[in-house]
């Protein structure tokens, strides 16, 4: 890992993590996704909150990596996943920053959920965050 060049050129720019005690679910066209209670909510200025679970608590059989790869300067890199259904695929629902910058190593080895996709719900004790 190596320290992120956008919290270095931007140190105004926050973003911040902290544990979520409570249950965070993700639902894709009713069928559950996801359940943790070791999620991680990041707060990023400019950006709305994403909630990053481990893998363990994902049904990663469900998730197919796409191509797609962006570049975060504060985060890292990401690489995407689409979300099989049974009768659709949602494109790029999901991300992963499989080698993030230090300032969030915390984040490695979790996924994180577009909200942009009306199928997906993401909740917070059941209730929407």
């Amino acid at each position: 890992m190596a320290r992120s060049p956008g919290h270095q050129k931007w140190p105004q720019h926050k973003v911040r993590e902290q544990p979520v005690s409570d249950s965070v679910q993700v639902r894709a066209s009713e069928e559950s996704i996801a359940t943790s209670r070791e999620a991680i909510q990041v707060s990023e200025d400019g950006h709305p909150d994403r909630y990053y679970l481990p893998r363990e608590d994902v049904r990663m059989a469900m998730l197919q990596p796409s191509d797609t790869r962006t570049e975060c300067p504060f985060k890292g890199r990401a690489s995407y996943f689409n979300i099989a259904l049974e009768d659709r695929v949602l494109e790029d629902a999901a991300w992963s920053y499989e080698t993030p910058y230090d300032e969030h190593a915390a984040l490695k080895d979790r996924i994180a959920f577009g909200d942009d996709k009306p199928e997906l719900s993401i909740k917070v004790n059941g209730a929407p965050p």
